[in-house]
């Protein structure tokens, strides 16, 4: 099948996507599972009501749709790293965006859910899945507090609720969360402190210095509890090593984002089994927690047996970059399937959701992509993108834009019609 013949294909499965999951055979691929199998050669892939069934050589399937590969990469779906897709339209319109809460009164709000506001019809979605992604870490972002609330790991295949727990997200550090929490990073762990003995019953509900509501001291009991784990976004090395001992201390589960100078304590995570959501790109001393950020940080952390993921701050409106960010840290020493399983395995299991996305299995989600070249090189692209066995349009308002004003020019002006 010729690559035309193979977009022809893909376009006819692409306007049944909301209907149906086809059985498909995906055929002579390099199989990237991300998994307990690595890297198969010239291999097959087989999907049969949404989920893969079979991986490995010359599976047949009588009736299903064959696409070949032709020895094209195929990997899982990739992860677009901790963003506020579907909870933010637009950056600079306060009335499209829903990710942080200000409260006056009483503004630690643990129990704060932004996967209530999520909106599977966003026309972000679109733009983000066409690169090959296939979930993301929605995340509340800090507004009153240090304390931003809850978020959890959506789909980007139409599904309205979250695919597995919730994370609570909290920043540490200089900056935006000093400035709430009384100017000063030591004042985060005293606050922390006082929350955790809320949680734990030590202080009376009644008490007029409580920071908590009742639901409050509830959601925060359960991560106490483990039940879910919390996502600190945090860059300097003696606040990360606090981290660590607060984490130790009260047994919580934890991951780090942002990271930048994490391999300073690298063996200290890896003992720990604290995964780091890496921006590898971070390279340059950008504010004062930042002064050791390195291109090596991935490779690094990596090396000593840290669990690597990937993700940019802010960067909702283009979590096409994550893999840029994978790139990036295999080109500065990390090795290149360690890359790949921070794009997929690393988040989906560290966020609860291994079971079903993050690797191409027997049993898991038929969230696949295929790919022109490399998938950690950005000069390649993501040639068909299947959600749950469905063949996505490769369509979103960035390529209708595109197309339109490539149009020849006519009677009209160029990208006008009758």
């Amino acid at each position: 099948m010729t690559v035309k013949t193979l977009v022809v294909a893909i376009a006819l499965a692409s306007s049944s996507f909301a209907a149906f999951a086809q059985d498909i055979l995906i055929r002579n691929a390099t199989v990237h599972t991300a998994g307990a199998q690595g890297t198969l050669k010239n291999a097959d892939v087989l999907v049969r009501n949404g989920v893969v069934q079979a991986v490995g050589s010359g599976l047949a399937a009588p009736g299903a749709t064959v696409v070949e590969a032709n020895g094209r990469p195929l990997t899982p779906a990739l992860f677009g790293g901790i963003t506020e897709i579907g909870i933010e339209e637009v950056s600079g319109e306060s009335s499209t965006a829903d990710s942080s809460v200000t409260l006056e009164d009483q503004p630690m709000r643990p129990e704060f859910d932004v996967t209530l506001a999520y909106n599977p019809a966003s026309v972000v979605i679109p733009v983000t899945r066409v690169e090959g992604i296939g979930f993301t870490l929605l995340a509340a972002t800090t507004g009153g507090s240090f304390i931003a609330g809850q978020g959890g790991v959506m789909r980007l295949d139409g599904s309205a609720d979250p695919l597995g727990p919730r994370a609570l997200f909290v920043r540490l550090g200089g900056g935006s969360a000093a400035d709430l929490s009384g100017k000063s990073r030591a004042a985060q762990w005293m606050l922390l402190d006082q929350m955790v003995a809320e949680a734990r019953g030590r202080v009376p509900v009644d008490s007029p210095h409580a920071l908590l509501t009742p639901a409050g001291r509830a959601t925060l009991a359960r991560y106490l509890a483990g039940n879910g784990r919390i996502v600190v976004q945090v860059n300097r090395a003696a606040d990360i090593r606090q981290l660590l001992r607060w984490a130790q201390r009260e047994h919580v589960r934890i991951a780090i984002a942002g990271g930048a100078e994490a391999w300073k304590l690298a063996p200290q995570l890896a003992q720990a089994k604290v995964p780091v959501f890496v921006d590898a790109l971070a390279d340059l001393p950008a504010d004062f927690d930042q002064i050791g950020a390195s291109l090596e940080n991935a490779a690094r952390l990596d090396s000593a047996g840290v669990p690597v993921g990937f993700s940019q701050a802010g960067e909702s409106h283009n979590a096409r970059k994550n893999r840029q960010l994978a790139g990036n840290a295999v080109a500065n020493g990390l090795p290149w399937e360690d890359g790949l399983a921070g794009l997929t395995r690393v988040p989906a299991e560290t966020f609860g959701v291994g079971d079903r996305v993050g690797s191409i299995a027997p049993g898991k989600l038929a969230d696949l992509v295929l790919w022109s070249g490399d998938p950690l090189d950005v000069a390649h692209t993501a040639e068909q993108v299947w959600l749950g066995g469905r063949a996505i349009p490769m369509r979103s308002r960035q390529t209708e834009l595109r197309d339109r004003y490539l149009q020849q020019a006519g009677p009209l002006p160029r990208a006008y019609s009758k």
